[in-house]
């Protein structure tokens, strides 16, 4: 049974292929995670998934989503996430981060606000993308950053490793979907520069591949790198499957282990036939053509849907959101269903 397959990484062995994917919990304090990230984060681990990543963390303060999302941009934040970082690894998964910047999508308000921009008056801050063209109507315009404003992103995306590694994580992912920056500089609708960094293929992916190398340079060997990747705009003309099967290509050699495949968030009225597993093709044709292991995620909710993912070898892991939000205990629920044995806790042992 592929769901319950141990796979090693590196140095790091994941009991199952179940991942929890990065979701933002909108609740933090000045970049700090809260008592509500330790039971959110912590139920998940102790429900049976192998693999616990944290929601996207920003780099830099002007790169949070939102007011109330958390951070890896300075060392205070380090002890905020120490001792979920343990409980994660305590209840039997490898707790993981994903690191991010949220570029021309950054200074909105949580979604149960309505998740609208915030401007500067209103207690916004000025954001910041690869070119000055504005997410959508009503969002702020974003002053294009320069040459050294991109050097330093670079150094933030290195220094927030090194805090996940002080803090404990075990495995980082780096964010380059949804429409953030990564993916900004990635796909031609939103990047119009005419330097190194726009333009050709080569030169959008250079930000990416740049990140990548700096994270890897201070993030041990032994452990496992992710990145995300948002396998298509969904709109012609813009980033697509060819392209990502070419970027994973090139992030292989650098140090990633795995492309976290997801879809979308780049171009705010893309039409998305979303359906269950309706991202899975991507996963299966980066595996494939980048011969590189993949996450297959986007509304994969039953437990046969998911190993049939896996023993068709489309993907090497499923990654669960939605689902898990609504059932922490999903990978207790699959094993049931697909008569594996996973052991519960001791403190839960009774109950089975």
């Amino acid at each position: 049974m592929k769901l319950f397959t141990p796979l090693k990484i590196r140095e790091i062995e994941l009991k199952n292929r179940i991942v929890v994917s990065p979701m933002c919990e909108y609740s933090a304090k000045d970049g700090h995670p809260q008592t509500w990230h330790l039971v959110h984060l912590g139920s998940r681990a102790v429900g049976g998934a192998s693999l616990v990543i944290a929601e996207a963390t920003a780099v830099q303060e002007h790169g949070r989503i939102s007011a109330a999302d958390t951070g890896i941009y300075n060392d205070a934040h380090i002890a905020s996430w120490k001792p979920i970082a343990e409980f994660i690894r305590a209840s039997g998964a490898v707790p993981g981060i994903q690191l991010a910047h949220a570029g021309r999508k950054a200074s909105t308000a949580v979604p149960w606000l309505g998740g609208k921009p915030v401007a500067i008056g209103d207690g916004g801050w000025e954001i910041v993308g690869p070119s000055a063209l504005p997410f959508d109507i009503g969002y702020q315009t974003p002053r294009a950053l320069s040459l050294s404003d991109i050097d330093e992103i670079i150094a933030a995306f290195r220094r927030a490793t090194e805090r996940a590694l002080a803090a404990g994580f075990e495995l980082v992912e780096i964010h380059g979907a949804h429409g953030y920056l990564l993916h900004e500089f990635l796909s031609p609708f939103s990047n119009i520069r005419t330097d190194r960094f726009g333009g050709a293929l080569e030169n959008r992916m250079r930000l990416a591949l740049r990140v990548t190398q700096a994270v890897r340079e201070v993030w041990p060997a032994r452990n496992p790198l992710f990145f995300r990747v948002s396998a298509t705009d969904w709109q012609e003309g813009g980033w697509d499957l060819e392209q990502s099967i070419e970027l994973a290509r090139r992030l292989k050699p650098l140090g990633v282990d795995v492309i976290d495949v997801s879809s979308g968030g780049n171009l705010p009225h893309a039409k998305i036939p979303v359906g269950p597993g309706y991202q899975v093709p991507f996963a299966a044709a980066i595996r494939k053509q980048a011969e590189i292991p993949t996450t297959a995620l986007g509304m994969i909710t039953d437990p046969v849907q998911a190993e049939t993912i896996l023993s068709t070898e489309q993907a090497d892991f499923v990654v669960l959101a939605r689902e898990l939000q609504r059932d922490p205990y999903w990978p207790r629920r699959a094993a049931q269903e697909l008569n594996f044995k996973l052991t519960p806790p001791v403190q839960y042992q009774r109950a089975w």
